[in-house]
């Protein structure tokens, strides 16, 4: 080979070398760890949360760029119970977003979130209705979201476990799938499968086309279809109705209608059942609910209190955890609560071994 065209070539690999090495680098620095912490916990404290990592997000840029997350912590900013822990989470970004376009996350994968009920409540219950005029925001996630072995807690109290959730894109005015699978604390299997197209109309947030679908190992299936909004804090509404199947209870139609709080009214939900033996038709205070639910079995409050909400419930034979109670009748309103006992025939209620 001749020595020019061994030079040439021996010139040309190191200018493609360097040409590589300075893309890397520069890539590199695009993705700063400090500046894309720093904007996750921006956004956070926006929403009245607090982000914080066991160590700066490091970043990855093949086969695509990403940023890894490690020891993850979100609560409400004040509050010392974490909303949500996590091992590890990683963060896909676009080319585009790397070189000054749009902040856009591709995908989202959280490993081992625990997710804490009551600390989640209370954050949702202290966000502030919207100011007339600001739109909310849905936040754009190109490819969807993927989380793994995650679990659901109340305090110390596992509701759910082993949670494996799949979602695809989200982006306003397009369907939004999401897929989930789940153990509860007494073994059963859960399966969900969500759908909904979010919009912005007005200054809410309003979901389109729900379809909802939840099975419990083969022995319940809860179908529902409505349409949703959400204006921030406890002003939502929703109408949502469909059936009910169980194994051995039958088929019934079934009904939610929440109403948004007022200066006089708490959030209330609406639910109706109707079956061949049984009729519900109750009106709950979500948020009241989950705060006397929460406190059930707490050492400071021993006392079992009757649930907030009022209605009636009225059921011929019910068979639940190895009871059975025949000809139930309970009614409760708001001004004289119901007593927690029921007007059953005497030597209606029978317990199985």
């Amino acid at each position: 080979m001749p020595r020019w065209l061994r030079l040439s070539l021996l010139v040309f690999a190191g200018l493609l070398l360097a040409f590589v090495l300075a893309t890397v680098i520069t890539v590199y620095l695009l993705l700063q760890p400090e500046r894309f912490t720093a904007m996750l916990q921006t956004q956070a404290r926006g929403a009245g949360l607090e982000l914080n990592l066991a160590s700066p997000a490091s970043p990855t840029l093949f086969p695509h760029p990403a940023l890894d997350l490690h020891g993850i912590t979100l609560n409400a900013q004040g509050a010392t119970a974490p909303i949500l822990l996590a091992a590890r989470g990683k963060l896909g970004l676009p080319w585009r977003t790397l070189f000054g376009g749009p902040t856009v996350i591709s995908t989202l994968q959280i490993d081992s979130p625990r997710v804490d009920l009551d600390a989640l409540q209370a954050w949702l219950a202290s966000l502030p209705t919207r100011p007339g005029g600001t739109p909310p925001n849905i936040p754009r996630i190109d490819t969807g979201v993927s989380i793994n072995y995650g679990s659901v807690v109340r305090g110390n109290q596992l509701l759910l476990g082993n949670v494996n959730l799949d979602t695809g894109r989200l982006r306003s005015g397009q369907a939004f799938p999401l897929n989930m699978s789940a153990q509860t604390a007494s073994g059963n299997m859960l399966q969900l499968r969500l759908s909904a197209t979010p919009r912005i109309r007005g200054n809410a947030l309003q979901l389109d086309n729900i379809n909802l679908h939840l099975s419990q190992a083969g022995t319940l299936l809860l179908q529902l279809n409505g349409t949703a909004y959400w204006h921030g804090a406890a002003d939502a509404a929703a109408h949502l109705a469909g059936k009910l199947d169980h194994a051995d209870a039958g088929q019934y139609a079934i009904s939610l209608a929440l109403t948004p709080a007022d200066q006089s009214n708490p959030l209330l939900l609406a639910l109706k059942l109707e079956g061949k033996d049984a009729h519900v038709d109750l009106r709950l205070p979500p948020l009241a609910l989950a705060s006397w639910w929460s406190k059930l079995g707490a050492p400071d409050n021993p006392v079992l209190t009757v649930p907030p909400g009022s209605g009636k419930i009225q059921a011929t034979k019910i068979e639940t955890g190895g009871i059975t109670i025949e000809g139930l009748s309970l009614q409760a309103d708001d001004s004289a609560p119901a007593p927690a006992g029921t007007a059953a025939t005497p030597g209606a209620a029978t317990g199985k071994p």
